[in-house]
């Protein structure tokens, strides 16, 4: 039996129909999306590589440890991601889609957009001008929305859907592609929550309001912001292979604290002499049977006799938990290895480290900073050229499809590293604008007071001159300073 995800939308599918099967990839893809939810947060609750024996015996102490690296590896990387501004067709800022960014708090939420790419492997974004005044950026999470495509054209939107629930009513809006002579669509559809068949919208609606609609913007406005896509095959979670090596970890620290707490300390047997009892008495003093001596009362007490000739006390030597710690160690060098993650983020080791060996540490990781800024910067220049379309301007669009997305450079320098560098630069003539972009945590805004206070020094500077050199020209009157008289030679 074929499943709706593996079945193709077709242009000709109702709404209903389309709904139902992007719904049902969004739901199928839930399951997942909790499973490297749990792992982030440190809540899987399970002991995978730990034997039904030790699980029995540790009664479900464990349950909730974790030692989360799966929270740090994306969290390091997502640091290293951070949008400064956008770039037009012809190299200019583009100020009108910065303003929207920072309207919208896209300058935040993206952040959250790109941590939920990395660890769930998707997330989306809907453009949309319900007021026809100023744009709206949203961000969705994976298992709110999905998208389909066109067959054998990437990246080319047929349908996307946004669903949510008030808990009563579940609701969805489908946004369908202009086709063959049809316009772009909207469909806005309702059902009772978990259940039901979808029909049109009326909860939360005017009267007046239409539920289907031609698409203002002329295309679907929901992008997909993928994590690692392929060629072939869907988008992959950057901890999917952190998390056999987490649940290692979990296993083994398991371990060394049962050992610790077992046998951490020397423990010692009693040769040579019978277990100690003592009598048991009646009310009356009559001893009536015997018992065994707590063996934790001398462990209490730190205080044994032996009474019987020939009795000896044997040690067994502690249990080494470094064993323990060494695998640890390894499990978290190799998910520092596989995820390009620097060792000195996971293993807490730097001391006196030169500036070229930290460069040097962290390279894997910038590279791998690079890359995502490449892919996820042309899922963010599709976010802004629909922002300028929905707003009216498709100039502005085209030229921000034909752009860049300007990023925080994701290597950390000192400062003096980079005053060395900019000063390099400026040697080179580099414009001083193209410098100040370079600082990191420089904003364009702080770019343009910049240059204002340069402009106005000019200004100034260049008004003092000619006040300065106008004063040996001629006079307002038409007179003229008459040149001092010769001395006369003495006589």
């Amino acid at each position: 039996m074929r499943t709706d995800i593996e079945q193709p939308l077709s242009d000709d599918d109702s709404p209903e129909d389309m709904i139902r099967k992007l719904r049902s990839r969004a739901d199928q893809r839930k399951s997942q999306t909790q499973k490297y939810d749990d792992l982030y947060n440190g809540e899987e609750g399970r002991m995978f590589y730990a034997t039904p024996e030790f699980e029995q015996q540790s009664g479900g102490i464990f349950e909730d440890f974790s030692d989360n690296w799966c929270r740090t590896v994306p969290d390091t990387l997502r640091e290293r991601l951070a949008v400064t501004g956008f770039q037009g067709e012809d190299g200019q800022i583009d100020r009108d889609a910065w303003k929207s960014w920072r309207r919208n708090r896209a300058d935040v939420e993206v952040g959250l957009a790109l941590l939920d790419a990395l660890v769930v492997a998707r997330s989306h974004a809907l453009v949309w001008n319900p007021t026809g005044e100023a744009s709206d950026i949203s961000f969705l999470p994976n298992g709110q929305a999905a998208v389909d495509y066109v067959p054998g054209a990437r990246g080319l939107r047929r349908a996307g859907l946004n669903t949510w629930s008030d808990g009563t009513h579940d609701f969805a809006t489908l946004f369908v592609r202009a086709f063959d002579g049809r316009p772009s669509m909207v469909y806005r559809r309702q059902r009772t929550a978990n259940g039901g068949q979808w029909e049109p919208r009326t909860v939360g609606l005017r009267t007046s309001e239409q539920t289907d609609f031609t698409n203002p913007m002329g295309e679907v406005p929901i992008v997909e912001i993928p994590n690692r896509a392929r060629l072939h095959g869907d988008p992959e979670s950057d901890i999917k292979t952190v998390a056999p090596l987490q649940r290692a970890v979990n296993t083994q620290w398991a371990h060394l604290l049962t050992a610790s707490d077992y046998l951490a300390l020397p423990q010692r047997a009693i040769l040579g002499m019978d277990k100690p009892v003592r009598d048991i008495k009646d009310a009356e003093g009559n001893i009536i049977g015997e018992e065994d001596v707590p063996l934790t009362r001398y462990g209490k007490d730190r205080l044994l006799w032996l009474n019987k000739s020939g009795a000896a006390i044997a040690q067994f030597s502690a249990a080494d938990l470094g064993n323990y710690l060494r695998v640890i160690e390894a499990c978290v060098r190799h998910i520092a290895a596989q995820t390009r993650t620097p060792p000195h983020y996971l293993l807490g080791e730097m001391s006196n480290i030169a500036a070229e060996a930290l460069s040097a540490a962290e390279s894997g990781l910038v590279a791998k900073a690079g890359d995502k800024q490449l892919h996820f910067g042309a899922d963010l220049r599709e976010i802004m050229r629909l922002d300028a379309i929905a707003a009216g301007d498709t100039a502005r669009a085209e030229s921000i499809a034909m752009g860049k997305v300007l990023w925080r450079d994701p290597q950390y320098r000192s400062e003096a590293q980079y005053a060395d560098a900019l000063t390099k630069y400026k040697a080179l003539g580099v414009p001083d604008e193209a410098l100040w972009g370079m600082i990191p945590g420089v904003e364009r805004e702080q770019i343009e007071e910049w240059k204002r206070i340069r402009d106005e020094q000019a200004k100034a500077q260049a008004a003092a001159a000619a006040a300065a050199f106008s004063s040996f020209g001629p006079k307002d009157d038409g007179s003229e300073e008459a040149p001092a008289a010769a001395e006369e030679p003495a006589a």
